[in-house]
């Protein structure tokens, strides 16, 4: 059809011709739009509390005492319970959020803007890896450090950045893609450039040296620091392709740990969701597959994109996080080319000859093919206050795709476009 053909060139356009720049840091709630101290965001296609998974769940009461909302985990479950609390999803308020994706009113954000369309994007300061809000923890350590992420880390980072300026987040994405990172579960170059990037400023800043000093050891102990950087990067990249009426784009692709949901262009704002799979990978010692809990997180905007697991070929020491050899890495890349319909102008993979990444997937391929997207993620325990027990592969429920192939024949049908 020539119709869809047309409008998945200009999808593609706005995707390729996107420009994420970092333009500060703000506070939830004044700076994502629809949010306020009774909304708490989360990753993933909505859900109701009673159908949430356990690390949702606990990162939704750790987000309660961390808002002085609650001052206990009885109190918090009582809250959320109670119908006062608005759940909903990160991607409903231009925003991300890796795993649980807990975003609530005090917590800083990043301000991504695409200065190719205007539009911007928001994610929270990463925390670090194991015992963290985003795994479901909620101890009285978690719920500190969101503090010092609150009242020390973003104020020393805010101002870094103003004396620093905006900074091209596309640019530097390709650059850590060259250097090893696919900016989902590798992202050691892009923390280490992110670091070469804001130090000199950091140190100019008017905050105390121990304060700057924990800013930069923070940071540095960190490798996935910079993942809440490119997510929303990819977010606001793949917004405007979202807004293509008759694309069979896929725009967005998210899971809640209980379901996995897609969102394509021709369809708007609707969600395709069914079950959320298990994820197949590495354990850390004392966990096994029965701890796991379902594919959960935000983090698949980077895939969406065309970088986490579709650029594994350019990052093979990934496997050594998530599983697998390095051939395999290498045939998930390639295979990605065969559901999406081009190849990045900016993402390329040094070992394929420079080839860009796989760009911009296509429902019509994907449901054509049988091949799904090949995504690499973290493990969440399936209890609340565990946290992070592993890193995988996993690919989404067929039936998503399948359902949506479904809603957009119907609505061309619908529209007398076909019969």
């Amino acid at each position: 059809m020539h119709l869809v053909e047309k409008a998945n060139k200009e999808a593609i356009e706005r995707i390729l011709n996107a420009q994420p720049t970092l333009i500060g840091i703000g506070i939830a709630i004044e700076e994502i739009p629809g949010m306020d101290i009774k909304t708490i965001l989360h990753a993933g296609p909505p859900i109701t509390w009673d159908k949430m998974s356990g690390p949702l769940r606990g990162a939704i009461i750790g987000g309660l005492i961390y808002e002085g909302l609650a001052k206990t985990e009885a109190e918090a479950i009582a809250l959320a319970e109670s119908g006062e609390i608005k759940f909903d999803p990160c991607h409903h308020h231009n925003a991300v959020g890796p795993m649980a994706g807990v975003v609530t009113a005090s917590m800083p954000v990043w301000i991504v803007e695409n200065r190719g369309y205007g539009n911007k994007a928001y994610c929270t300061l990463n925390e670090g890896l194991g015992k963290v809000l985003r795994y479901g923890a909620y101890s009285e350590d978690v719920i500190e450090r969101l503090k010092w992420i609150e009242k020390t880390l973003a104020p020393v980072l805010k101002e870094a950045l103003t004396l620093a300026g905006p900074i091209d987040l596309k640019s530097m994405i390709a650059q850590v893609v060259m250097m090893g990172d696919e900016a989902h579960n590798r992202n050691k170059a892009g923390t280490s450039l992110f670091i070469r990037e804001l130090a000199p400023h950091i140190i100019l800043t008017s905050f105390a040296n121990d304060e700057k000093a924990a800013v930069l050891r923070f940071i540095h102990s960190n490798d996935h620091f910079f993942l809440n950087l490119s997510m929303p990067a990819c977010k606001a990249t793949l917004d405007p392709a979202g807004e293509v009426k008759y694309s069979t784009l896929v725009y967005a692709m998210a899971r809640n740990g209980t379901e996995f949901g897609i969102r394509v262009a021709g369809l708007g704002d609707r969600w395709f969701t069914a079950p959320a799979e298990i994820i197949d990978g590495l354990f850390f010692p004392g966990f096994t597959a029965e701890d796991a809990n379902p594919d959960i997180g935000d983090s698949v905007i980077t895939e969406t994109t065309g970088i986490g697991g579709f650029a594994m070929a350019a990052a093979p020491a990934i496997v050594q996080f998530v599983g697998g050899t390095p051939q395999d890495a290498m045939n998930f890349s390639k295979t990605m080319y065969e559901i999406t319909e081009a190849e990045n102008n900016a993402y390329k993979i040094p070992v394929l000859n420079f080839r860009g990444t796989a760009t911009g997937i296509n429902l019509l391929k994907v449901v054509e093919t049988g091949i799904l997207p090949i995504i690499n993620t973290g493990i969440a325990h399936k209890d609340p206050g565990v946290g992070q027990v592993g890193a995988g592969l996993v690919r989404p429920p067929m039936k998503c795709f399948e359902d949506a192939l479904e809603a957009f024949v119907a609505l061309m049908e619908e529209e007398g476009i076909i019969d």
